[in-house]
């Protein structure tokens, strides 16, 4: 019976966080293709990631065939390469969800809050790939080491996205990692998510710190 399970892309996914967020997704039972600028640094990681509960193996192509291949998308990227990166897979991501985990850090002081003067990175993607892409925004706020460790995560994962049914898909997704996704409401509303990274960030250092999270309270499941 073929995989009823949605394959996922995850364009720059042999950083910390898309190889994270590949062996949670590959070890739920989801089809991954690993996307990179360097198809050959994707295959050779794709060959280390083990599938389970009947997922296929794990594939590795450069980042525009990554896209191509599947039915979500994941920016997993450096705030410098995300422009570009986008361009990139403009043509290939159309008519998909694209789930953008992209933070506007910018180096040294990525403690401090910075936005980009267009808003946001979710709200930038959306912009540059246009109304027949749904964007949605998510993962900000989860320490790739908490995701290569397996188990549960003990923290939110705040959605983002104009449209309800993109969130409710990627919901889902959050949850397969093993953590709880919690509606956030449209794109605009991504800024405050991004913000919460650097807010984290100063938070590690002067708490010393191996991955604050956030947790929302206050609603069921909570």
């Amino acid at each position: 019976m073929a995989n009823p399970l949605p394959v996922i892309a995850i364009v720059g996914g042999t950083g910390a966080l898309g190889s994270g967020l590949a062996r949670r997704w590959a070890a739920a039972g989801y089809g991954v293709v690993l996307g990179s600028r360097s198809r050959e640094k994707a295959q050779a990681l794709a060959l280390e990631i083990a599938p389970g509960n009947g997922a296929p193996a794990v594939r590795g192509e450069d980042n525009a065939a990554a896209v191509r291949a599947a039915d979500i998308a994941v920016i997993a990227v450096p705030f410098s390469n995300h422009d570009a990166t986008l361009d990139e897979i403009s043509e290939a991501a159309a008519g998909k969800i694209v789930v953008d985990t992209v933070v506007p850090l910018v180096p040294p002081k990525v403690s401090l809050v910075q936005p980009p003067s267009r808003g946001s990175a979710g709200q930038i993607a959306q912009d540059r790939l246009g109304p027949g892409v749904r964007v949605v925004s998510a993962f900000h706020n989860v320490a790739a080491a908490k995701l290569t460790a397996g188990g549960p995560i003990d923290c939110d994962v705040l959605v983002f996205g104009d449209e309800r049914e993109a969130r409710d898909a990627v919901i889902a997704l959050v949850e397969a990692c093993g953590t709880r996704g919690i509606d956030g409401g449209p794109i605009a509303n991504s800024i405050a998510g991004e913000a919460l990274t650097s807010i984290l960030i100063g938070i590690n250092r002067r708490y010393k710190s191996g991955g604050a999270g956030i947790r929302i309270t206050g609603i069921p499941g909570s």
